[in-house]
């Protein structure tokens, strides 16, 4: 399976946001990235419902959503109704990680888990088969344009030991700090999905940054 780019709609123009939505759409990329941040699981405040709500309007590609909130399952219904395709969680928030993904998946969502970078993979050995997506942080999560964190390269190897030791259909994203640096490396190791914020909407040219990340 080829590799799959997902711009992070967090580091898009918000003033300009039907423009760079739009930029996805026509571009190579596979998915829209959305983060969600509530302020208290993380330092940091992004868009809500509202801003989801617009975006989902435009958008002609998968909806990849990512809570870095405390207690998603309050809000899994409304994610669904405002077009989310996959929906991903972070373990570190959730008392019972089972129940939710059964949740996600009965709003008819793909279910996604985040692990935060000091999260060890083997915490999700007994659930890596209800599981559709694992988001690798490769960065602190709650803020754009952060460092890359090389002990991402051997997570991602174990990962995939455990799912193909599981015999899931797992897929494995990394988000945070991401670009054609690191890309080929991460994707060797196993990687499916890759984030990509500031280094595709910083770029002069975002439509060929993408493209450079797809064919690496």
């Amino acid at each position: 399976m080829a590799h799959k780019i997902a711009p992070s709609v967090l580091a898009a123009d918000f003033g300009n946001l039907q423009r760079d939505v739009e930029m996805i759409n026509e571009s190579e990329a596979d998915w829209f990235h959305i983060d969600i941040m509530d302020g208290v699981f993380v330092p940091n405040i992004s868009f809500g419902m509202p801003v989801l709500d617009a975006i989902q309007k435009h958008a002609k590609k998968t909806i990849d959503v990512h809570l870095m909130i405390v207690d998603p399952d309050r809000y899994i219904d409304t994610f669904a109704k405002l077009g989310s395709h996959i929906l991903t969680v972070h373990y570190e928030a959730c008392t019972h990680l089972h129940r939710t993904l059964q949740a996600i998946k009965a709003a008819n969502m793909k279910a996604g888990v985040a692990l935060n970078p000091h999260t060890n993979i083997n915490l999700l050995e007994d659930v890596i088969e209800d599981i559709d997506l694992v988001c690798i942080m490769s960065v602190n999560p709650g803020f754009g344009g952060q460092s890359f964190i090389e002990n991402t390269y051997q997570k991602v190897k174990d990962l995939k030991t455990l799912i193909k030791r599981k015999n899931a259909s797992t897929l494995i994203e990394i988000d945070g700090g991401v670009s054609t640096k690191n890309a080929r490396q991460l994707i060797d190791c196993g990687a499916d999905v890759l984030v990509a914020g500031s280094f595709v909407f910083k770029s002069d040219n975002p439509i060929e940054t993408i493209s450079d990340l797809k064919t690496v």
